[in-house]
């Protein structure tokens, strides 16, 4: 017995060392990390967690400071990462979810328990030490269950904050978008207004009608509702992009978007240049296979857990007798099996299976939509691109061509005041249609980069209309 006894002393002592040093960990300043690296066309290598007042006061100053001037998409990004509560609370979840993970895959603590029996004169003292045979006997499977799901958040985590990045990025160039078309909405309705009490003035004398001065009212009275819808859409433009910035009441006050959208480049992306950009490991895919070798994992540990459960205890006890005055030591040990009677565990392996042939139909299906994904988002992002161009080195130097030749014929008295007004918010109509191509191609851009790094957004291409052409120009 005294031999046997030390076996299983040496085992338990074997045990308590593998949990101590095979434990599955996480560190949350080293996940912030790989997420810079990994997504650093998003991140700008400034995503971090402030969990000190110290790190919260750095951050409010950077904010003060992007938001002194004119905030650029790049800055808004820069609002994001340091300004943005929400944000944080995405960070801080991750962390308390990797940690979740990392815990599954430790040793459960032992057990320790002290009996004290008296009978007549004797004393009975036992100790007794006890853990989970099973639970150690598994602890390499669970431990790389834990590190596949550790990996899972940190993917996780690296998505979500792609995904945030991307609705600021579009979130900005709505907002610039919408207010620049609202500033010529201004000027169709001040071009309309004239129009109208000019209309106004000729019929009080007789030259123009009833039906034709009432065209003119109308022009003037649908340009002023298309006027407050712009404006409205410029403030919730607006307010949107400051929720996801998380700014307050005194810094939303502060923020100040450009009076433009940027131009266009040069060229758009080539194929080829897309192919080059592609992310070796998207991370769609990374996050497929690590959730079919996490659940294989779990389905390999389960095989085992699933029929019963073992628990091994080491007892040391003392025996004295008060009337002999005797003493004994007692060792021993005990193994408890749980007994598969009533429940053998099939449904709880059934579940895993289909829990893993699941995740491999997953991975196979993100596998195949990555490439749809990428060809459907970098069409729209080139005709996106080539609608724009189109405006900006066609239409619109069409209309500045017609623009200038109907005011020499106005100055030659060939047209009239009345077409003229009409070809200048025709003209005006023509800007703001542009700049829709304009938004249309910068939302394109920024869905098609987080397609490249395995975050697909899908955006369609809304019909352009020219929403200030009038039925009153020719009259």
């Amino acid at each position: 017995m005294s031999l046997r006894f030390k076996k299983i002393k040496s085992m338990a002592l074997v045990a308590a060392v593998l949990g101590l040093s095979g434990c599955a960990s996480y560190n949350v300043t080293q996940g912030v990390d790989r997420a810079n690296r990994e997504a650093n066309r998003f991140t700008q290598s400034e995503l971090n967690l402030a969990k000190s007042k110290e790190e919260r006061d750095k951050r409010l100053a950077a904010t003060n400071q992007l938001l002194a001037k004119p905030v650029g998409q790049k800055e808004a990004v820069q609002l994001l990462l340091a300004n943005s509560p929400a944000f944080q609370t995405l960070l801080a979840q991750n962390w308390a979810e990797a940690a979740s993970a990392a815990q599954s895959g430790r040793i459960s603590n032992p057990t320790f328990a002290f009996e004290s029996v008296v009978t007549g004169g004797e004393t009975e003292l036992n100790r007794f030490f006890a853990f989970g045979l099973l639970d150690l006997i598994t602890l390499p499977q669970r431990l790389a269950m834990a590190n596949y799901r550790v990996e899972q958040a940190q993917i996780r985590m690296t998505a979500e904050v792609v995904d945030q990045v991307t609705r600021v990025r579009q979130a900005w160039v709505r907002g610039v978008a919408a207010e620049q078309s609202y500033k010529y909405a201004v000027q169709v309705l001040t071009s309309a207004e004239a129009s109208a009490e000019l209309a106004r003035r000729m019929e009080s004398v007789g030259n123009f009608n009833k039906l034709t001065r009432a065209r003119h009212q109308a022009f003037y009275a649908d340009a002023a509702t298309q006027l407050a819808t712009a404006k409205q859409t410029a403030v919730s433009r607006k307010e949107e992009l400051v929720r996801l910035l998380g700014l307050d009441d005194v810094q939303a006050k502060q923020l100040v978007l450009p009076e433009r959208l940027p131009d266009l480049p040069k060229q758009p992306m080539s194929s080829e240049d897309v192919a080059k950009q592609i992310s070796q490991e998207r991370l769609d895919i990374q996050q497929a296979k690590a959730a079919l070798n996490a659940a294989a994992k779990a389905q390999g540990l389960n095989m085992v857990a699933s029929f019963t459960d073992i628990e091994l205890s080491v007892r040391r006890g003392t025996v004295s007798d008060s009337s002999t005055s005797s003493y004994s030591l007692r060792r021993g040990y005990e193994i408890g099996v749980k007994l598969p009677i009533f429940d053998w565990g099939d449904l709880q392996r059934d579940a895993m299976n289909a829990q893993t042939l699941a995740a491999a139909n997953q991975l196979e299906a993100t596998i195949r939509s990555a490439g749809s994904s990428l060809r459907e988002n970098y069409a729209v992002y080139r005709t996106a691109y080539d609608i724009s161009r189109h405006y900006k080195d066609e239409v619109i130097p069409l209309r500045k061509v017609i623009s200038e030749e109907n005011v020499l014929r106005y100055n030659g008295m060939i047209i009239g005041v009345f077409e003229l007004l009409a070809d200048s918010r025709d003209q005006i109509g023509a800007v703001i249609s542009a700049i829709a191509a304009e938004q249309q191609f910068w939302l394109a851009d920024a869905a098609l980069q987080a397609t490249l790094i395995g975050r697909p957004t899908s955006i369609g291409l809304a019909p352009i209309t020219n929403t200030t052409s009038n039925s009153a120009a020719g009259h």
